[in-house]
């Protein structure tokens, strides 16, 4: 019978059950490995398939040994190599990191990016309210460390309104500044204990008191101020020591009439006085701080829809190009101006959606980088192309990219999206370093556009009938 027969088999064993399993792999890993010849192993040792194996291998335990870098890039360039064989854009740009946290970005729109000029490797990141968590903080700011692989923010920074613009503090490598939905200021401290902010803005007439869109500090060391526009044409500039009154403020009204809704600002490079504006209706603006002319300088018209950002050219080199900027809007365009005259030099027209914003690169003259609501990062050398971008990128999923930041470098960019995900980018170094003569040939590139807009003027002009 059946169970007589298992207990012939299986007698009981005469040893503790952890002792048995000992014995058992014992058995099992002396039974396991086929004991090579002398000749099988030279076979091996000398066969191409082993040399190719521990040639590669080798170098990479020896990075291993010695980096902490990506040690598995293969330089016979089959890393950049797609499923067809052809070198992508990759090699242009590719993916360094992404930055998402469950808790805190999450469901939140990206609404500002910097980075900070002291320590440059960490990023700030703005987010708004996330809709699906009422209890939760409308308004977040996350500082982000771009040195250490953890997948944390550095810091974790919330407010009672969502936070619309940010920037680390100039000269202030401790404070983060954030511009918000109520119209209030606030300052945060990574030195204080507590995530809420250690300054803040009165919500009051003497302040804003419509959302703050744009926030900058300009000056320099012993002379600096934090400026600030709100959606109602007001500037207020501030002393980051007393944020309980602006130091000055007035309204941008153009040509008297009614107030300037802006929606972004930038100043030239070393620029204090002087800045530029994008409006809600779609015109762009000069203005100026101080003296007897101070405010809304002249109108520059061009865009169909809301301006939703604005850079001034950035590169420092042999030509000046600091009366140039671009501007990105929801009429699906990028258009580049120059201060010296009202209408648009040129419009670039690749994309078929809202495009969200631009900034040029801060080391390379004729390179600006745009985000679209479609998901596309693309950059732009002029100096070779002004048709197409020189480099375009779709982040995964095709999220809105609200927002576009190079680093310092202009070697690494990063973009933030509408779900609260920022993607960092490395730029290839044929796209991000300037050639010494990238200047003067930038130049040229100007000049051309300048005179294919004047002949297309005259085309215009002589089409419209006297």
């Amino acid at each position: 019978d059946e169970e007589d027969e298992d207990d012939v088999v299986a007698p009981k064993p005469l040893v503790e059950p952890e002792e048995e399993k000992t014995l058992k792999k014992e058995e099992e890993e002396e039974a396991a490995p086929h004991e090579l010849t002398e000749e099988e192993k030279q076979q091996i040792l000398h066969s191409e398939e082993f040399l190719s194996f521990f040639d590669h291998s080798m170098r990479i335990v020896e990075r291993a040994l010695s980096e902490q870098i990506n040690i598995f890039f293969d330089y016979s360039g089959r890393d950049l190599e797609d499923k067809e064989g052809e070198i992508q854009a990759g090699a242009k740009l590719s993916l360094n990191r992404q930055f998402f946290d469950e808790r805190w970005s999450k469901h939140r729109v990206v609404s500002c990016l910097d980075w900070s000029s002291q320590y440059p490797e960490l990023l700030v990141a703005s987010y708004n309210n996330n809709e699906d968590a009422p209890h939760e903080p409308d308004g977040v700011a996350l500082v982000w460390n771009m040195k250490y692989k953890k997948t944390t923010p550095e810091y974790v920074f919330h407010c009672q309104s969502a936070v619309m613009s940010a920037t680390f503090a100039k000269f202030h490598p401790n404070l983060v500044v954030g511009g918000t939905y109520s119209g209030q200021i606030v300052l945060w401290d990574n030195r204080s204990n507590k995530r809420t902010p250690v300054q803040r803005t009165p919500l009051s007439a003497a302040a804003h008191t419509h959302p703050v869109y744009c926030v900058n500090v300009v000056g320099t060391q012993n002379a600096h101020n934090l400026i600030s526009i709100s959606t109602d044409g007001k500037i207020c500039s501030w002393s980051l020591d007393m944020l309980s009154q602006p130091q000055d403020s007035m309204e941008l009204v153009h040509k008297q009439s009614k107030a300037v809704a802006v929606t972004c600002m930038s100043f030239p490079v070393g620029d204090v006085n002087n800045f530029v504006v994008g409006s809600e209706e779609g015109s762009v603006y000069t203005a100026c701080r101080h003296g007897s002319k101070a405010g809304i300088s002249e109108m520059f018209e061009g865009h169909q829809g809301p301006i939703t950002g604005i850079n001034c050219h950035a590169a420092v080199g042999p030509v000046d190009f600091s009366h140039l900027f671009v501007t990105s809007s929801f009429d699906w365009t990028v258009k580049l101006w120059t201060t010296k005259n009202n209408k648009p030099l040129y419009s670039f027209e690749d994309n078929s959606d809202y495009v969200y914003d631009v900034m040029w690169s801060p080391t390379h003259p004729a390179l600006f980088a745009c985000v679209d609501g479609m998901g596309r990062l693309d950059l732009w050398n002029l100096n070779n192309d002004t048709e197409v971008p020189t480099a375009s990128i779709t982040v995964e999923g095709n999220p809105a990219l609200n927002r576009v930041r190079w680093t310092h470098s202009g070697r690494e960019i990063a973009v933030g999206d509408s779900e609260g995900q920022i993607v960092i980018y490395d730029v290839g170094e044929q796209i991000a370093v300037p050639r010494s003569d990238e200047w003067t040939r930038f130049g040229r590139t100007l000049a051309e556009i300048n005179a294919n807009r004047a002949d297309a003027e005259e085309e215009a002009a002589t089409r419209i009938p006297a």
